[in-house]
Order: structure tokens, then C-alpha cells, then sequence
């Protein structure tokens, strides 16, 4: 399936749109083939191809298109006339015939063909517009959702922080008691060996007689 083009139509799209409608008019086929036709070459759909010829290609060949109208209507004549009468030449025909036919009906098909090609095309953009819409939608609950869970993150973040704050407090604290009381038995330990050391150590007294006795 070939890809819709949405880009800014170009003069050598305008001119395949010109070239290929005018000679659909020549050979009285209707402009909606035209667009088709012109939409399958260029890759653009046959309301768009309608809606740039009615909107700004068509006002630049004003001329040519009365011009092709009024070859339609000779080719139109001539075939009448050979059915009608075979032994009459083409060419005489053609070169004699000089008075153009009416276009009433003409220009009232070409309008309805117009504003069917218009119609189309706004459909064609409503159904694009509304699926825009449903993509914008769709996106926008999207980003409600990831910014909820993002700032359930934050507060979750925040609340943790606050928690390794309070653990390493706690340790601190923990820490500097436990080293206080390593200290406090160390001495104690320290004490108690001195302790033990004089009350191992023997003791003595001099008696009256000068000598050293050894007290209990």
C-alpha cells in the first residue's frame, strides 16, 4: 500500500494535477478519476488532489479548461456525427465545426463533482482528526500516570532518606557506647589486676629486736 503524503504539494505536483485533469475533461471523463489517477502518481489521496484543484490549481487554467471543455464537445460531435452519417470525414467536420455547445450541464456536474471531492476530503480529516485526538488522549493518561508514580517515588525516596538517616544515627550513638564500655571494662580489668598484685605481695614488720616479720 503506498504512503499517504502529507507534505506541502510542489509545482511539478500542481502541474501533473493540471495536465492529467485537463486532458480527463478533453476526453470527457469525469475530474474524480482524474484525482484518482492523479493521487496514485503522486501518492496523495484523490480529496486531496480535489481539494488543491478546486482551491488554488484550477484558477491558474481557467482558459485551458474552457479550451479542453470545447474539445470535448467537438470530439463529443464528431463521434454523433460519424455515427450519424459515416460517409462525412472527420476532418471536415472538425475543421467546420466552430460554434461551441452550451455548458450548463457541464459546469453543473463539475460542481457536484467539486463539492463531493470537499465532502469526502472533510471526512477523509474528520476520521484523521478524531484518531489525533484519541492518540492525544491516550498520551496525555499516559503522563498523568508516570507523573503519579514518579512523585510516589519522590515521597518513597524521601522517606527512606529519612529512615538511613535515623539507622546511621542510631549506630552512631550504639558505637560510641560500646567504645565507652570497652574503656570502662578495660579499666576495670587493669584495676582489678593491680588489685590482685598488692594483695600478692607479701608484707613484713620490724619487731623489737630488729628483725623482719612477715605479716598475714
Amino acid at each position: 500500500m503506498t504512503a499517504v503524503r502529507q507534505d506541502a504539494w510542489s509545482p511539478d505536483d500542481d502541474l501533473i494535477l493540471a495536465e492529467v485533469t485537463l486532458r480527463h475533461i478533453r476526453e470527457g471523463s469525469t475530474q474524480l478519476a482524474a484525482f484518482e489517477e492523479v493521487g496514485e502518481r503522486i501518492g496523495r489521496t484523490s480529496a486531496a488532489c480535489g481539494f488543491r484543484w478546486n482551491s488554488c490549481v484550477r484558477k491558474r487554467y481557467e482558459d485551458a479548461i474552457q479550451l479542453a471543455k470545447q474539445q470535448r464537445q467537438k470530439r463529443n460531435y464528431l463521434k454523433k456525427q460519424t455515427v450519424a452519417a459515416p460517409h462525412v470525414s472527420s476532418l471536415s467536420v472538425f475543421e467546420t465545426e466552430e460554434r461551441p455547445f452550451k455548458t450548463t450541464d457541464v459546469s453543473m456536474t463539475e460542481e457536484a463533482l467539486s463539492i463531493d471531492t470537499v465532502i469526502r476530503f472533510l471526512r477523509q480529516w474528520k476520521t484523521t482528526y478524531q484518531e489525533l485526538n484519541r492518540q492525544i488522549k491516550t498520551l496525555e493518561k499516559e503522563l498523568k500516570e508516570k507523573e503519579e508514580d514518579l512523585y510516589r517515588l519522590q515521597s518513597d525516596n524521601e522517606r527512606l532518606s529519612k529512615e538511613v538517616n535515623n539507622v546511621q544515627t542510631d549506630y552512631r550513638a550504639v558505637n560510641d557506647d560500646y567504645k565507652t564500655l570497652i574503656q570502662i571494662m578495660d579499666r576495670a580489668r587493669r584495676l582489678a589486676v593491680l588489685n590482685q598484685d598488692e594483695e600478692a605481695k607479701p608484707r613484713f614488720k620490724m619487731d623489737a629486736n630488729g628483725n623482719l616479720e612477715r605479716i598475714e
